[in-house]
């Protein structure tokens, strides 16, 4: 029997992402049913963790019972002592981020322009979390965005290995590869640790 897991997010790219990664395994991921009618909370919180716990917890009481999976993730640039951050979402006042990124690093060498892609999952059910996970990918911050695919600052971020960023790469090729993904996958590993223990229970 598949376990149904809900995802408190309207973005089309994670919904994707997530979709893609559950094909396969015995979970089915749907979209959190009317999202679109609930406040939002805060994410006031200075770490992807906090957010991520808070937003589980949070969505998770709108539909009792149930596994709800939130997650909060962004980008950390070295030069920039970690920023945007837990602000990724939010880093431009004029809402344009990745130009306002670019402008930001404007004479930064391309030695010192390393970053990082951080996700953190958080799963809760009836307010209370049960499993979080986190994933993480390093690359550095091009000087002008590059490919078309892929969303947020995915133009900018580079991939040395592959000489390319991952607005470059399909959709299979960015899961493989991301920070979403790397997080995804250590939480399912968990779930599966988590149902088994449930299923050996007396």
């Amino acid at each position: 029997m598949a376990l149904t897991l809900y995802i408190a997010s309207s973005n089309p790219g994670k919904l994707r992402d997530f979709r893609v990664a559950a094909a396969g395994q015995e979970i089915v991921v749907l979209p959190l049913p009317g999202l679109e009618n609930i406040e939002p909370p805060p994410e006031d919180a200075d770490t992807f963790e906090g957010n991520a716990t808070e937003k589980a917890i949070y969505y998770s009481r709108f539909l009792p019972g149930e596994m709800v999976m939130a997650d909060d993730s962004g980008i950390e640039v070295d030069a920039l002592g970690g920023a945007p951050g837990v602000r990724s979402a939010r880093y431009a006042p004029d809402g344009n981020n990745n130009r306002y990124l670019l402008q930001q690093m404007a004479g930064v060498a391309a030695s010192e322009r390393g970053a990082q892609y951080r996700c953190v999952l958080a799963v809760a059910r009836d307010g209370r979390v049960l499993l979080s996970a986190e994933g993480s990918v390093r690359g550095r911050i091009m000087d002008a965005p590059r490919g078309n695919g892929g969303f947020g600052y995915d133009p900018l971020f580079y991939l040395p290995g592959l000489d390319r960023t991952t607005a470059e790469l399909d959709d299979r090729a960015r899961w493989d590869l991301s920070h979403r993904g790397n997080a995804f996958r250590a939480l399912l590993t968990k779930l599966a640790s988590y149902v088994s223990e449930i299923k050996a229970a007396p």
